[in-house]
């Protein structure tokens, strides 16, 4: 059920909850787009496209990016790799990490997978993100992430 807000004054838990969940069902319905139109889902997705944007990077790059443990992160590009989509390079400015490239043919898919995750969530989010409320949203959450991230809040410990 939907969070409300009252004498001004917003309802935190409501907001939280609200947030979660839309998160979740977003994240569930693109995963089964993806799946069925590509054979990835939502993680392998941004992963690719976070590479496709940022090549060189390293595994605690993307850590760092989607604040999940480098564990997590190394065992999601052990899968890209194993399928093709992204190879390692020794860095030369470091031994003992690796570069992460796409292939080819994990740019293609990212590239092809992008339009229909870009129509996917147009769809599902056509109804709510229209006019200026739908601006004041995007610029809150996106203030809301960039204070989060400031101050380093919500980043694994492991």
């Amino acid at each position: 059920m939907a969070s409300k807000s009252s004498g001004g004054r917003v309802d935190l838990p409501g907001f939280f909850a609200d947030l979660v969940r839309c998160e979740t069902r977003l994240y569930n319905a693109l995963n089964d787009r993806l799946r069925e139109r590509h054979g990835i889902v939502t993680s392998q997705f941004e992963f690719l496209r976070f590479l496709r944007d940022h090549p060189g990077s390293r595994v605690a790059d993307l850590a760092v990016e989607f604040a999940i443990g480098i564990g997590a992160t190394s065992k999601g590009i052990d899968r890209l790799e194993k399928q093709a989509w992204v190879i390692r390079r020794t860095n030369p400015s470091d031994r003992r990490s690796s570069l992460l490239d796409l292939t080819d043919d994990g740019l293609q898919l990212v590239e092809a997978a992008e339009a229909t995750f870009t129509e996917t969530l147009a769809e599902l989010t056509a109804g709510a993100l229209g006019g200026p409320s739908a601006l004041a949203a995007v610029q809150v959450l996106s203030e809301l992430r960039s204070v989060l991230e400031r101050h380093q809040v919500g980043l694994p410990t492991g």
